[in-house]
């Protein structure tokens, strides 16, 4: 006979030829012959060396066990004193009752939502990570949530978990703020069969999330949409109108193309012509052209002028053919300047100066 001393927060197995006989607790103990004890740490999860339930067919033992069952198609959280500590895949497990207050949760994973109370502090934890899906919708997205390939759910900005499993999970995010387009490098003939390349840019906005995902590649369906709208009005339109007229067909574009881009899912808030680039010849042309209307420009101001001049010229001179005075008054300007620029001035002759003046710039009256 041998005896044995089961320390305090610990139980003691009894095996007999490698075969279980009964559980001992705390205390000094008497074994028989061939007998041997395996001790476990009661802090510690009860890990056997044979099948759990060979042990469980002990009642005492079972009494001091807590046993949790994970079916395939679950996990379990495990928390300690109301603290996360584990995830238990499928399986069967045992703790010892009475160390630490032990709660559970199970989860069905084999549905794609999370219907269990678990908080979300708890799914970001590294240990759930292999058993989770996680979508982010940005504050300037919206997202659609789309099952085995079918429409379920639209989905607000925020941080989204599923469980991970075999369904198929898709989800489609949309840029809902305002978006550009640039249309770059359009070869187009004019009514007159000038050839040119415009530059066109289009603001448009997502207004229909379902329509745009349902349109493969809508950016390219908007793109050669706004490409025949601009083709088919600058046909239409010679040189001289298409320069003259450039904001009136931006705005017919606009107007033409509203109906059929809301098939896409999608409002075009503007667009406009940025760029018009000539040909190299036409472009001399109109240089020339330009020039040619500046210097005619030019030359009308400047007749214009003369002409005023002329006429004040005139109506000076007829002032002055009736008035005595004016021509003293003018005369004295005249002098006052010669003053100015000269030191002396000497004055030959008999008559009056101004008389002399009248006679030579004045025409005798007949």
């Amino acid at each position: 006979m041998l005896t044995v001393k089961i320390k305090a927060y610990t139980k003691g197995l009894v095996y007999k030829n490698n075969k279980y006989i009964r559980m001992l607790d705390e205390g000094r103990h008497w074994l028989n012959f061939n007998e041997d004890v395996i001790v476990y740490d009661m802090h510690r999860p009860f890990a056997p060396a044979d099948d759990l339930s060979i042990y469980l067919n002990d009642s005492l033992l079972a009494d001091a066990l807590e046993v949790v069952d994970v079916k395939d198609n679950e996990i379990a959280l495990k928390f300690e004193n109301g603290l996360f500590k584990a995830v238990l895949p499928a399986g069967r497990y045992a703790f010892w009752k009475g160390m630490k207050e032990l709660s559970f949760i199970k989860a069905d994973v084999s549905k794609y939502e999370i219907t269990e109370p678990i908080d979300r502090l708890i799914l970001a934890r590294p240990e759930l990570l292999p058993y989770l899906r996680i979508y982010t919708v940005e504050s300037y997205e919206q997202g659609l949530l789309f099952v085995d390939g079918k429409f379920a759910s639209e989905l607000k900005p925020g941080i989204y978990y599923f469980w991970k499993n075999p369904i198929v999970l898709t989800v489609y995010k949309a840029d809902i703020r305002q978006l550009q387009l640039e249309m770059n490098g359009q070869e187009i003939l004019t009514k007159d069969k000038a050839s040119l390349r415009i530059n066109f840019t289009v603001q448009y906005k997502i207004t229909n999330v379902v329509k745009a995902s349902e349109n493969k590649e809508y950016e390219k369906q908007l793109y050669t949409l706004m490409q025949l709208a601009l083709r088919e009005l600058v046909a239409g339109y010679t040189l001289d109108e298409l320069l003259d007229k450039r904001d009136a067909v931006s705005k017919t574009i606009l107007d033409n193309v509203q109906d059929s881009v809301l098939v896409l899912g999608v409002v075009v808030l503007n667009c406009g012509i940025r760029d018009i680039i000539l040909p190299g010849d036409v472009k001399d042309i109109m240089n020339q052209v330009l020039i040619a209307e500046k210097n005619a420009q030019a030359n009308i101001i400047m007749r214009r002028e003369e002409t005023a001049s002329t006429r004040s010229l005139l109506n000076t001179a007829r002032l002055m053919e009736d008035n005595e005075m004016l021509f003293k008054l003018k005369e004295m300007e005249y002098v006052e300047k010669i003053a100015d620029k000269i030191n002396t001035l000497s004055v030959t002759g008999s008559g009056d100066l101004v008389g002399q003046l009248k006679e030579i710039f004045v025409p005798a009256k007949k």
